[in-house]
């Protein structure tokens, strides 16, 4: 169904800019699609460049972003910012690619999960860190540090802690999104949770030289 105009909030600049923006790419505005690309480009390209390793994938996933973007211009309702809107056609547009590529097993996780004894009680408890995690955070190379210990992760885990953690995707759109059921979806990030701690434990634990 063609979507009617978009509504947006008198006090509200913004908004009122989306708005005359999509009326102008309706119309099929060159310097409108400029502006769109322009605007829009930096962030998109992060999103993609944290799906896709490789430079090249992630300008290829946000080319094809934009064209998606555009083809469906009309089904666009204004129900969220436009931001938010083409944020989940290039999260798709990485996965598709990500999926195309995917030619081998996967490696496995169990190494980087913790142990536990038949009474159910941890084999090792793991070690207290020097700092709380959200304090860490806020310095870049800890982030840094972050993101490459996140792609350590095998593809199937890492996707789904980028889309519940860091891309912050409810577990039913992530799940929509891979194609597997919501169950797994919880299954997979508290696996990968797990693992990611183990990875960033030598660095961070109190003891850490």
């Amino acid at each position: 169904m063609r979507a009617g105009p978009q509504t947006f909030r008198g006090d509200d600049p913004e908004a009122a800019r989306e708005a005359a923006l999509l009326a102008q790419l309706r119309a099929g505005s060159a310097e409108a699609f400029e502006t769109f690309v322009r605007v829009h480009g930096p962030r998109t390209l992060a999103v993609a460049r944290r799906f896709l390793r490789n430079e090249h994938d992630a300008q290829d996933a946000v080319q094809e972003a934009f064209l998606a973007a555009f083809k469906s211009l009309h089904q666009f309702e204004g129900g969220s910012r436009v931001s938010t809107w083409l944020h989940r056609i290039v999260v798709n547009a990485a996965l598709m690619k990500l999926r195309s590529q995917r030619s081998r097993p996967e490696d496995p996780i169990d190494d980087l999960l913790p142990q536990f004894l038949e009474d159910g009680h941890h084999a090792r408890y793991p070690p207290e860190w020097q700092e709380r995690a959200d304090v860490l955070l806020e310095r870049r190379e800890v982030r840094e540090y972050v993101r490459e210990c996140i792609d350590r992760l095998p593809e199937g885990h890492r996707s789904v802690l980028l889309l519940r953690d860091i891309e912050e995707l409810d577990t039913a759109e992530a799940a929509r999104l891979l194609g597997i059921s919501e169950t797994a979806v919880k299954v997979r990030l508290h696996r990968a949770r797990q693992a990611l701690r183990t990875l960033l434990d030598p660095r961070f634990r109190k003891d850490a030289s």
